[in-house]
């Protein structure tokens, strides 16, 4: 293999310009079938491959894109990732991951930097566009110099949120329904016979907890099913939180018929905590989920939840961040119905045999 080999000498041997040889290399429609086959003769004879630098300095892209996301063990993250890796190296572009630990992690691991760091090294890594999602977006109120160091970013560089719109923020927004599906999850378990139902998991000050714990509210009330203030517990978005937050309905009078977890983690939890006080789901307590996660079919028993289509949400985004970088980028929102898989945990099953 020649080592020493340029595009300037691919395009000389082939008889065309350096432009035309960047085409090739670049799949641009606009080269004839004849000169694409000939120039692709040449280098697939010299084993050359672009220099990634340079090709960067020409067209002004390194052809990656940059990720920065609170916590990859949260299946809700790693699923929206994976389908932003599958669609991004598709399209011939490599991916940055930038995984902060914001608030830490499923296993109590702290990162030694702040989210607004994170936005530093994506600019001095030459990205040519970034998807951020969770974090600090996801709080009520999103900090100030938060937004600055985004605004900052997006002035230099496409940048796609997925989250709800921040006043002021300069980026483009993936809009979803943080809500969505909540009220026929209750609908659901009332029609089964449940009438009271509680709600587990989350965290205060986060949006997904506010729209989704709102939505349940709403729900019981327009039903006409009182609401006991003991059977709401908030903790946190993992397994650990499930069980914590179960248990500590097992320090009440009494229990609910039914309880709805924010997602299939917490419910999960819910579940061991259950089985651990000599009672079974759901002949004694009905779980449901608001947000499925890959493996929850494989639970004992499995689990009805709400399928959220996270991973087509993801890729929804980095659809949406190519146009931007391609200069025909704006801002979307996500039309989608999430979808009520009904499996054994609400008691279904039961109800159909009896």
């Amino acid at each position: 293999m020649d080592v020493k080999t340029t595009i300037y000498d691919i395009a000389k041997e082939s008889g065309v310009s350096v432009t035309t040889v960047s085409r090739v290399l670049n799949n641009n429609p606009l080269v004839s079938d004849n000169t694409r086959r000939k120039v692709l003769d040449v280098v697939d004879k010299h084993q050359y491959t672009p220099n990634s630098i340079a090709r960067a300095m020409t067209s002004k892209q390194t052809k990656t894109i940059g990720v920065i996301l609170p916590d990859i063990s949260n299946p809700y993250f790693s699923a929206l990732f994976l389908e932003i890796e599958r669609f991004t190296l598709e399209q011939q572009y490599s991916v940055i991951l930038y995984n902060t630990l914001y608030g830490g992690s499923s296993h109590g691991v702290q990162s030694p930097f702040g989210e607004i760091r994170y936005l530093e090294m994506m600019r001095e890594n030459c990205v040519d566009g970034v998807i951020v999602t969770g974090g600090q977006l996801d709080l009520s109120e999103t900090p100030a110099e938060y937004v600055a160091a985004l605004n900052n970013l997006a002035r230099i560089m496409p940048v796609v949120v997925i989250g709800q719109h921040i006043a002021g923020c300069e980026c483009l927004f993936l809009h979803r329904n943080l809500s969505g599906g909540v009220p026929a999850l209750v609908m659901h378990l009332a029609t089964l016979g449940h009438h009271r139902i509680g709600f587990i998991g989350g965290e205060r000050g986060i949006r997904q907890t506010i729209s989704r714990q709102r939505a349940y509210r709403q729900t019981m009330e327009s039903l006409g099913l009182a609401i006991h203030p003991e059977d709401v517990v908030m903790s946190n978005f993992y397994t650990q939180d499930g069980y914590e937050a179960m248990s500590k309905l097992f320090e009440n009078d009494s229990l609910p018929q039914a309880v709805i977890a924010i997602n299939d983690n917490v419910a999960i939890g819910a579940i061991r905590a259950i089985n651990d006080q000599g009672m079974r789901v759901p002949e004694n307590i009905a779980i449901a989920s608001c947000d499925m996660f890959a493996g929850s079919e494989f639970c004992t028993p499995r689990l009805t939840t709400l399928d959220q289509q996270n991973g087509y949400l993801g890729q929804l985004a980095i659809r949406m961040l190519m146009s931007a970088i391609s200069d025909v980028g704006e801002g979307i929102r996500v039309k989608h119905t999430p979808q009520l898989v009904i499996r054994e945990s609400c008691g279904a099953k039961l109800k159909d045999n009896h």
